[in-house]
C-alpha cells in the first residue's frame, strides 16, 4: 500500500488551503489523470480557471503533467503527485517560519468546509435529490494502539474502493467520505437554544 506523504511546507499548507484547489486535488485522487477540461465539467467551473488552479498546484509540486495520458505534444493531463495524499502535523508546520498563519488558513478553511459537509448531510431538503447520504458515529473502548489499528483497517478498505473505481466512468460520480478517530471529547458541548428575534431600539 502506498503511504500518505508528509507535508512540511506551511507554504503548500497555505496553497492547499483553497477550497477549490482542495477540490481538485481530491477529483484527481477520485478519477486520475485529468485534462482541465475534465475538472472544469466536474467542478462546474470554467476551464480557464482550472487551468489556472493547476498550475497553482504544480507550482508548489502538488501537481505534474502526465505525457504518457496525453494524446498530443499540445494535450496537457494533469496527475496528483501524492498518489495517497498528505499527513498534516499542524503543531509541527505551526513552529516553521510562517507556520502559524499558514496554520491559521488551513484550519479556518477546513473548518468552513466540515460545518458545509454536515450541514448538507442534515438537509432536510437537496435541490438535486440524488445521491446517498449517510452519516454514523460510534463510540468504541480501544487503546491508542487499537485505535491506530483500526484506522489503518479503515484506510485499507477506503484505499481497495478507490483503486477500483478510479476512472472517468460516466455511471460514477464523486462521493466524499469523511473519516475521524479521536478520544471522546470529554465536555459535550449543550446545544443552543433558538432564541426570538428582536425589533432594534428605537
Amino acid at each position: 500500500m502506498v503511504e500518505p506523504q508528509p507535508l512540511s511546507d506551511p507554504r503548500v499548507l497555505r496553497a492547499i488551503a483553497h477550497p477549490v484547489r482542495t477540490r481538485i486535488l481530491d477529483e484527481l485522487h477520485a478519477s486520475g489523470p485529468s485534462r482541465a477540461a475534465d475538472v472544469a465539467r466536474e467542478l462546474g467551473i470554467p476551464a480557464n480557471q482550472a487551468s489556472f488552479h493547476l498550475r497553482q498546484l504544480a507550482k508548489y509540486g502538488l501537481v505534474e503533467e502526465a505525457p504518457e495520458e496525453a494524446r498530443d505534444r499540445r494535450d496537457r493531463v494533469w496527475r496528483a503527485t501524492a498518489a495517497a495524499g498528505y499527513t498534516v502535523n499542524l503543531s509541527a508546520l505551526a513552529a516553521e517560519p510562517g507556520g502559524r498563519s499558514a496554520v491559521e488558513v488551513f484550519r479556518s478553511s477546513k473548518l468552513a468546509w466540515l460545518h458545509q459537509v454536515v450541514d448538507r448531510s442534515f438537509a432536510m431538503s437537496r435541490k438535486d435529490g440524488r445521491g446517498v447520504f449517510a452519516t454514523s458515529d460510534q463510540a468504541l473502548r480501544l487503546t491508542d494502539e487499537e485505535a491506530h489499528q483500526l484506522r489503518q483497517e479503515i484506510d485499507d478498505l477506503v484505499d481497495s474502493w478507490a483503486q477500483r473505481t478510479r476512472g472517468r466512468d460516466p455511471g460514477r460520480r464523486t462521493y466524499l467520505l469523511v473519516q475521524m478517530v479521536q478520544p471522546y471529547p470529554e465536555e459535550p458541548t449543550e446545544p443552543t437554544e433558538p432564541t426570538e428575534p428582536t425589533e432594534p431600539a428605537g
